[in-house]
């Protein structure tokens, strides 16, 4: 637990660094909400809250392999295409992605599942995630715009396999995490989208329905509802470390 404390101590002052001041762009605005919400929830955190009493079903227990490496996909897809075309929202969204992936993580450790995580980019244990990796980059690198495109599929794909794991789990602890990082993806997804229409790119869904997708776009970005609602990613937020907006997520 001592080692679990100290995790959190050092992903929570990382966050806090990470927070940026406002900006005219609406987008890194969007991607600031984001960061600022979180932040103003770590501040909150007095403790751990999470709960791992509960034994896993096999099936809650493949939903966090699944997530664990997919939101590790997510940041390296990001990371590389930061480096081949520099934009910033790359670079902020895949910092948001590894404090994702560290959350899953901690949950796989809190639950004792090994945890599937390679430390490479690019580098899977599930063989459709390197797939996915490979074909992701290659389509994205051909110019910015594809690269966008490759983002807003990811997110997609996130939010929807979280909408399922979702209501597939009965584990509150775990529900809570998923429902938070489910609101970050529609952030992501928002910033993807709003900077392909600026350059005349309107980006049609691959994977929600377009009713699910054009809700996502159409929602709020304040989450004030008061309760989850998994068909526009809109999740009240949480005050403690085991519900994805702590130390251990951004």
């Amino acid at each position: 637990m001592k080692a679990k404390n100290a995790f959190l101590m050092v992903a929570g002052l990382a966050l806090i660094a990470g927070a940026c001041s406002k900006s005219d762009d609406p987008v890194e605005e969007l991607l600031t909400l984001e960061n600022e919400v979180k932040s103003t929830e770590m501040a909150e955190v007095l403790g751990d809250s999470c709960v791992f009493t509960a034994d896993l079903r096999a099936e809650e227990e493949a939903g966090l392999l699944l997530m664990r490496e997919e939101e590790k996909l997510a940041h390296d897809v990001y990371v590389t295409f930061y480096g081949k075309f520099g934009h910033i929202v790359f670079k902020n969204i895949s910092n948001s992605e590894s404090a994702h992936a560290n959350a899953v993580a901690y949950l796989l450790d809190g639950f004792n599942v090994e945890d599937p995580a390679l430390d490479g980019v690019g580098e899977f244990t599930n063989e459709a995630f390197q797939t996915m990796f490979s074909d992701l980059v290659e389509k994205g690198s051909v110019s910015l715009t594809e690269a966008l495109k490759a983002g807003a599929l990811i997110e997609e794909t996130d939010i929807a396999d979280l909408q399922k794991l979702i209501e597939a789990t009965d584990n509150e602890t775990i529900k809570r995490v998923y429902g938070n990082l489910l609101r970050g993806s529609t952030f992501h997804l928002k910033a993807f989208t709003g900077i392909l229409s600026r350059y005349g790119v309107s980006d049609v869904p691959t994977v929600l329905s377009q009713e699910d997708f054009d809700a996502i776009l159409a929602g709020s970005s304040t989450d004030d509802e008061e309760d989850p609602d998994t068909s526009t990613g809109t999740f009240t937020p949480g005050t403690g470390v085991c519900d994805g907006t702590g130390p251990n997520a951004g």
